[in-house]
């Protein structure tokens, strides 16, 4: 049997393995040819190269810190060098091997991240998905009924609902229809459009049940199929430091689900509509990755949070409406020049920690606040509920264990008779 040989490997090897320990064990890697899962490798961005070594030579480099798969190609990241003799049966080995490797997840994440971002994109620019306190049902859909925007209920007071007439319809109704929804259901929302834009219209219609797209509270979630908690979502990775995530790099975030939310109990709450933001990651830069990985994760941050929330909390400021959210984050000159000399050295410190890039560079997209960095949230939410101080974490998801195998099977059987040459170098 000949040898495999992994080259140039990512100094960081070790903590993408712990990753991929929570990523899929069982990919659907047995289904589909060896043109086929090729094809699907070369897609997600893997180059075969001939070579005259006996063994094959895989060079992953470091994909998940790339901005986007041409700087991971033009890094020369995700390459194999292939025997020309090599038999079918190594050829299918390498293929399967691939499937799964660490490597393949973080070029599985700019496809993840360009689709997060297009879904958001549009869920933004749609003025008639709002955000309202007070409403009809959990999710109102207005005068017309969910039916109009392609809905059924499943559970009372707008609780609960799953597409009719096709998954893309009832996406399409976030997308250019007047709803109204809190942020965990936008997040919800975000998710399953993701999804959609990954697939396209007709790989989401065709490839989910329309009651594995269901929208409403988290509770009702888990008490159906839906792909995101229910039934279909299969294997969870538990990450919600994002210690794993971190280790990896920038694209091993994109498109995963998390929450802002309230470390002192309820009792500490003055607006109850704001005791939690639901996002999505919509974007990482290089700067606040690397800021991630040296401090391992949010709870560093979380850390820093509180003394943000302690330091703002000793100002003596007329707590005027935004008040830190202009002072902080918009960075008011008047406000800031009307500052008596104690609270500027105060309003300096925590200056310094917000210019942490993870507070400036981690964007993350929340119903209806739209795209904004953490800092943001940070700070706004010292006007909302200045009596407790806020933690980021990232919720349970299944990103890259069941809906990378959907997907990845999916890709396969779409591939399925149209590929035959398999020893075509790319």
């Amino acid at each position: 049997m000949k040898r495999i040989r992994l080259l140039h490997a990512p100094i960081r090897a070790v903590a993408i393995a712990a990753l991929a320990m929570s990523f899929a064990g069982s990919v659907a890697a047995a289904a589909g040819t060896q043109a086929c899962k090729q094809r699907v490798l070369r897609e997600f961005g893997w180059r075969f190269v001939s070579s005259e070594s006996n063994a094959v030579e895989i060079h992953p480099g470091h994909p998940c810190d790339r901005r986007d798969l041409a700087e991971a190609k033009a890094a020369g990241d995700l390459t194999v060098a292939m025997p020309a003799g090599l038999a079918a049966s190594e050829r299918e080995r390498v293929f399967d091997g691939l499937l799964r490797h660490p490597a393949t997840h973080c070029a599985y994440g700019f496809a993840l991240g360009a689709a997060t971002r297009r879904a958001v994109d549009r869920l933004v620019d749609n003025r008639g998905f709002a955000f309202t306190a007070v409403q009809i049902g959990w999710i109102g859909f207005g005068a017309s009924g969910s039916a109009h925007d392609g809905w059924t209920p499943i559970a009372l007071f707008g609780r609960g609902y799953k597409p009719r007439g096709g998954n893309s319809r009832a996406i399409d109704a976030f997308y250019g229809g007047r709803v109204r929804a809190e942020c965990g259901v936008g997040r919800q929302v975000a998710q399953y459009a993701t999804q959609a834009e990954l697939y396209g219209r007709d790989g989401f219609d065709s490839q989910f049940d329309a009651d594995e797209i269901v929208i409403g509270t988290f509770n009702r979630l888990h008490r159906t199929r839906s792909i995101l908690l229910g039934s279909s979502a299969g294997d969870f990775t538990h990450d919600g430091r994002a210690s794993a995530a971190a280790a990896s790099g920038r694209q091993a975030f994109m498109g995963l689900p998390g929450f802002v939310f309230h470390v002192f109990d309820r009792a500490s709450l003055d607006d109850l509509n704001n005791q939690a933001e639901n996002f999505v990651v919509y974007d990482v830069s290089a700067q606040a990755a690397a800021a991630l990985r040296r401090h391992g994760g949010f709870e560093y941050y979380n850390d820093r949070n509180r003394e943000i929330w302690s330091l703002a909390r000793s100002l003596k400021l007329d707590k005027s409406k935004r008040l830190f959210e202009r002072l902080l984050y918009e960075r008011d000159t008047a406000l800031r020049a009307a500052l008596s000399d104690d609270a500027r050295v105060t309003v300096a410190k925590i200056d310094r920690l917000l210019a942490d890039p993870f507070y400036r560079g981690f964007s993350i997209y929340v119903h209806k606040l739209g795209i904004k960095p953490v800092g943001f949230h940070i700070a706004r939410l010292l006007d909302r509920n200045p009596r407790t101080p806020f933690r980021v974490e990232l919720a349970l998801h299944n990103l890259h264990t069941s809906l990378y195998d959907r997907y990845v099977a999916y890709r396969l059987a779409q591939c399925a008779g149209t590929v035959t040459d398999v020893s075509r170098g790319s």
